[in-house]
């Protein structure tokens, strides 16, 4: 099992950046990889909600699909891979703290049957990428 957390200060009020990160719609534009992520079901977005991700990690493109699990609005939201080559479970949340917003993500994965033997070296990747996705995001939502 493949556990990363991160955290970041963004100086923004929190209902903004909650609103821009359960947007999923909008991943392709702060995470790195990612090539489209599009709703299927319709809004707004809530428990049950789904959407399709097309991404690439390790020069393959990976084909996903996601389901919103827990929605507290301008808090908290979890969503579930319930198809994909990589089971995967991603919980972002927000905070205000000092007139800004403190942004936290744990993603898990499941490195299981093929991916179990490369999972020292997909954490560490994982990590990384996490990590450089949400520098990226405070930069993208502080200009």
């Amino acid at each position: 099992m493949i556990n990363v957390q991160s955290e970041v200060f963004i100086n923004k009020d929190y209902k903004d950046v909650f609103s821009y990160i359960a947007n999923f719609e909008n991943n392709p534009l702060w995470q790195g990889g990612m090539i489209s992520a599009k709703f299927t079901s319709e809004g707004p977005i809530n428990v049950g909600s789904e959407y399709d991700q097309v991404a690439k990690f390790l020069g393959k493109q990976i084909v996903s699909k996601f389901r919103v699990v827990e929605y507290i609005e301008n808090n908290k939201i979890k969503i579930e891979s319930i198809s994909g080559s990589f089971p995967i479970v991603v919980t972002r949340s927000v905070e205000p703290v000092d007139g800004g917003t403190k942004v936290s993500a744990l993603v898990q994965g499941d490195s299981s049957g093929f991916f179990k033997i490369a999972e020292p070296i997909m954490k560490y990747m994982v990590s990384n990428s996490v990590k450089g996705d949400y520098k990226k995001l405070k930069k993208l939502l502080e200009n």
